[in-house]
């Protein structure tokens, strides 16, 4: 078989399984460039080339996973985040694109701190396989330490490899714990994205993430809502933040009123301000204490 052929077979198996020509296509690009070792471009450069068998057997199993709806970024292992290649696997959600505009924000807020003298202290909530925290400490190299924390050891060792992979392991202090229970001080940045999809939408998720995504990094009760209102019952009760300080949380696309009704009846004049991702959908919110 050769790369040509097998293009062309990979498309119609994932086809005959429901993927969309354009998808299916795509698909199988990434899934034998990753069988060869070799950048997409590099397979219509050399469409003679013929597969081996072992390689034939890996790129038929993918294919087979694939067409089983398992998320090509568990397929290949890994996920491209904020320009930072990162393992992910079934342990952890895979980082999606809208989340780079929290770490945008982050790293915006930080740089004014750097800017009048401060040093601030951030704090990443439900790191998850560690993107975020990863990707500001690589960014900022100007913060000595961060904080990223998780309830899951399993998701925590994920984003100890993602840590070590980036050379930011002595600066991202990884801890275990209930959302910023864990934090040893108060923090100048905290930011969080909490599973916040709700059970009553399950069936709207798309069946990659349905049914190969861990739901505890999926879901929170049946408006998705339970874990930041509960984030935000902490930071009234527990001394986690400092004087002055910035809450950035991640928001599903309907949450805006309830989440800031709450913001309101905990802290009457706090202000807050909501951000819009690219694709025009409220997903950020922002608490300047």
């Amino acid at each position: 078989m050769t790369v040509k052929e097998a293009l062309e077979w990979g498309r119609r198996c994932l086809q005959e399984a429901g993927r969309e020509a354009q998808e299916a296509g795509r698909d199988v690009q990434v899934l034998l460039g990753h069988v060869l070792g070799v950048e997409r471009a590099a397979l219509f450069a050399h469409p003679e080339r013929e597969l081996s068998e072992e390689e034939r057997r890996r790129l038929i199993a993918l294919l087979e996973r694939r067409r089983r709806g398992e998320p090509v970024a568990y397929l290949l292992g890994h996920k491209e985040f904020f320009g930072l290649d990162l393992l992910v696997d079934r342990r952890v959600l895979i980082p999606r694109p809208e989340t780079e505009l929290l770490v945008e924000e982050a790293l915006t807020e930080t740089r004014e701190r750097l800017s009048r003298g401060e040093v601030p202290l951030l704090a990443d909530i439900g790191t998850g396989s560690g993107a975020i925290a990863v990707a500001l400490a690589v960014n900022e190299p100007r913060l000595p330490y961060l904080y990223a924390c998780d309830c899951s050891a399993a998701a925590l060792e994920v984003a100890r490899v993602n840590c070590q992979r980036h050379g930011v392991a002595q600066r991202v202090r990884l801890l275990q714990g209930d959302l910023a229970g864990p934090l040893p001080e108060p923090v100048d940045l905290l930011v969080a994205n909490l599973p916040y999809v709700g059970t009553e939408e399950r069936e709207l998720l798309a069946p990659d993430v349905r049914d190969f995504e861990p739901p505890e990094a999926l879901f929170a009760g049946p408006r998705g809502l339970a874990l930041l209102e509960r984030l935000l019952l902490q930071l009234r009760e527990r001394p986690v933040l400092k004087e002055g300080a910035t809450v950035l949380l991640e928001i599903g696309y309907r949450q805006r009123e309830a989440l800031e009704a709450l913001v309101r009846q905990l802290w009457p004049m706090l202000k807050l301000t909501c951000r819009r991702d690219y694709a025009g959908q409220e997903r950020l919110l922002v608490l300047s204490f």
